[in-house]
């Protein structure tokens, strides 16, 4: 798992087997999944039977079977599976617009499944179905979630970090709401504040983190207000995400934030949640799938766009098509990364084209310079970013992946620090959030912190989305080198 790598980067104490407390995300995603299974094939079967009484059992059966599959796929892509949020623990309140999103998306597929199965009318049908799935997965999702909230082993052993009035206050209403299973089991902080009516035990200072989490088998923590830098309250958080705790804080001006809608909240107190870092064997394998066909049908498509290039990169100048350079992979195994060739390969021509420019700018005291190493061609295809479409190959054999951290050369991979090196825990990306939030304008270490919080908080989700992002970033050429 991902979380381990994070915790032996970071020297942490990792038991062999997660307790199951913290492992609760998973618990209650597995029990959503069978939820959401039970009730798809239900909807399935109950839909043409309702309301299409003549369709055969074979047209049936496929058309569950595809309702089921559809679904599952849909409600993992938008998030309705995970669990490791308080508000996803507690409740079925935040999940309400994916869950909305999830059946219009699930009811053109039906259509078409319903149409190509035979059966008698496909529009009743689908509907009827979309129908009775909200009706059912959403009374079999409450069953989940009441069931699930009465598990003593599946409540969290809590820290606080921060003490004061408002640890306080953040203490009394977990103990008063006990729906979102945690306990509180002592406070963490350098200069002690009395936390008013409520009694919990000070188990030490920022600099004893590492241990009290281990020794004390903590689950999640939350961070109240204190007097702790700026840079103490950033490693706490990132020791804690290394060791596999999720992480809410308390935001402040938390008066105002009523309204926020992406905030958790426990008993009115608003929180800013973090799941805990980890990539379950299935999101792996999902990621891997996304891979496989994103870059197969991208190489398909883009392949007159990949010919012409390297037609022209070979007429204007000697040398191979692609550039191949080792990079640091997955875990900092090497691996060699394609790129087409936007530089003169051959040293007499590189020499012809410095002259050129040097001609050119003769007399002109402030006019910008080119690169001149840069062929006529490199300079339009690194500015479009045509230049890493090769990486699809490498995408397609396993060694990158299309969003991921960027692949750096090892001697910058060497130079990371210790809390940078949980990018390696994935596989280098054709684009990632560097790609969408500067590209070559952000600082190299601007870029290792993308990377860090893309690794630390991945979802398929995410990776959909900087996919999006990423056309319009590259269609601008806004950071383009």
């Amino acid at each position: 798992m991902a979380t381990s790598h994070g915790a032996k980067a970071a020297g942490l104490r990792v038991p062999d087997s997660a307790s199951r407390a913290r492992r609760r995300g998973v618990v209650l995603g597995h029990r959503l999944w069978v939820a959401d299974l039970t009730a798809a094939i239900l909807a399935g079967i109950l839909a043409p039977l309702i309301f299409d009484p003549g369709s055969g059992a074979p047209a049936i059966a496929g058309f569950a079977v595809l309702t089921a599959g559809l679904w599952l796929f849909l409600a993992f892509s938008l998030g309705l599976h995970g669990g490791d949020r308080l508000g996803s623990w507690a409740s079925s309140i935040g999940e309400v617009a994916p869950y909305c999103v999830g059946l219009m998306l699930l009811s053109w597929p039906v259509f078409g499944a319903a149409a190509a199965l035979g059966i008698g009318t496909p529009a009743i049908t689908s509907l009827a179905c979309v129908f009775l799935l909200a009706l059912l997965d959403t009374g079999a999702r409450t069953i989940v979630r009441a069931r699930i909230h009465r598990v003593a082993d599946l409540r969290q052993r809590t820290l606080i970090l921060g003490s004061g009035m408002v640890a306080g206050q953040l203490v009394g209403k977990i103990k008063n709401n006990d729906q979102y299973g945690l306990v509180p089991i002592g406070i963490v902080d350098d200069e002690y504040h009395s936390l008013g009516e409520v009694d919990l035990p000070l188990l030490g200072g920022f600099s004893e983190l590492r241990q009290i989490l281990a020794g004390r088998e903590i689950d999640r923590v939350i961070i109240a207000f204190s007097r702790a830098s700026h840079e103490q309250l950033l490693s706490a958080i990132r020791t804690c995400r290394d060791a596999g705790v999720a992480i809410d804080v308390v935001p402040r001006l938390f008066e105002f934030l009523d309204g926020a809608q992406a905030l958790d909240q426990v008993g009115g107190l608003p929180l800013i949640s973090l799941g805990p870092a980890q990539l379950s064997r299935v999101a792996s394998g999902a990621k891997r799938t996304l891979d496989f066909c994103g870059s197969f049908v991208a190489l398909l498509v883009l392949s007159p766009l990949l010919l012409t290039v390297a037609v022209a990169i070979k007429l204007e100048s000697r040398g191979p098509v692609f550039f191949r350079q080792r990079r640091a992979g997955r875990d900092n195994l090497p691996f060699e990364v394609l790129k087409f060739r936007s530089m003169y390969a051959d040293a007499e021509e590189r020499k012809a084209a410095l002259e050129r420019e040097n001609e050119s700018t003769d007399g002109v005291m402030f006019k910008i310079r080119k690169d001149p190493r840069i062929t006529k061609v490199g300079r339009v295809i690194r500015r479009t970013s045509i230049d890493e479409l090769p990486q699809l190959v490498n995408v397609l054999r396993g060694d990158m992946s299309l969003v991921g951290p960027r692949p750096i050369i090892f001697r910058e991979a060497n130079a990371l620090e210790d809390w940078h090196l949980r990018r390696a825990e994935l596989r280098p990306g054709l684009t990632g959030p560097w790609q969408i939030y500067g590209r070559s304008q952000s600082p190299f270490q601007e870029m290792v912190r993308f990377d860090y919080q893309y690794v630390a908080g991945w979802s398929l989700a995410r990776d959909i989305e900087i996919l999006l992002a990423t056309l319009p970033a590259v269609f601008s050429g806004r950071g383009a080198y």
